[in-house]
């Protein structure tokens, strides 16, 4: 049933199985979700967003014609022509060869938010609406196994090197898009707390306060934990 309270949107749904893109489209239409267009390439995907400028584009990774990175790489393109797109990730597939560039294109405080969720650790409507409206915030929605990747493949090893390991958490929970509220429940700490620990991990990686909103160290911090080599 549809949350009134919930933010409609307007979504870009991109897979090229069709019976798999119906049964998305169903779930974010009983939601209260506008799906603009829905494409079955690459570059489908690529004009259908510039038609329509959606909210969010929902994304496969690997589609026609070569089935491997096709649509990872139309994100990146979107990513960088029409930052206020979200992009969320939705994929069989780990590929972390171009993940970097999507997560850094764009002008952060501009930018739309970013996901990216294997299939198979999908559990249902409820989790797949949970992540469309976290990257149709703003936010970021990273799967717990791809930022474990990520960090195994990354040298963020020496920049974070000086966090806690709560400061750590606390980070790894910002990646996944919790507010400070959301940390404070999660970690059962009050929210004054996640705000001094939020202040130290700025601190210990450099982020220092300028004439920006704080959301912008919020994000750079998130692309520094997640940041790969390529």
């Amino acid at each position: 049933m549809t949350d009134p309270r919930r933010r409609a949107l307007r979504i870009v749904l991109a897979d090229d199985d069709p019976v798999y893109l119906r049964g998305l489209a169903a779930i974010l239409e009983d939601e209260g979700h506008e799906i603009t267009a829905r494409a079955g390439d690459a570059r489908e995907l690529r004009d259908a967003v510039a038609a329509t400028l959606p909210d969010l584009a929902v994304v496969d990774i690997r589609m026609p014609p070569t089935h491997t990175v096709e649509g990872l790489r139309a994100a990146v393109e979107i990513r960088a022509a029409q930052p206020a797109v979200g992009i969320l990730l939705l994929s069989k597939d780990m590929e972390l060869t171009h993940l970097r560039r999507l997560l850094e294109a764009g002008p952060p405080a501009a930018a739309g938010g970013v996901g990216y969720q294997l299939k198979s650790r999908v559990s249902g409507a409820d989790f797949v609406t949970e992540v469309v409206d976290e990257v149709g915030a703003g936010r970021y929605a990273i799967d717990g196994e791809i930022q474990r990747a990520l960090y195994r493949t990354s040298r963020r090893r020496d920049r974070l090197a000086a966090l806690t390991g709560q400061q750590l958490k606390v980070l790894e929970l910002m990646a996944r898009g919790l507010s400070n509220s959301a940390l404070a429940a999660r970690l059962s700490i009050s929210k004054r707390t996640v705000e001094d620990h939020v202040n130290t991990v700025f601190d210990k990686l450099g982020l220092r306060p300028e004439a920006k909103e704080a959301y912008d160290r919020r994000v750079r911090a998130v692309l520094m934990y997640l940041a790969d080599d390529d």
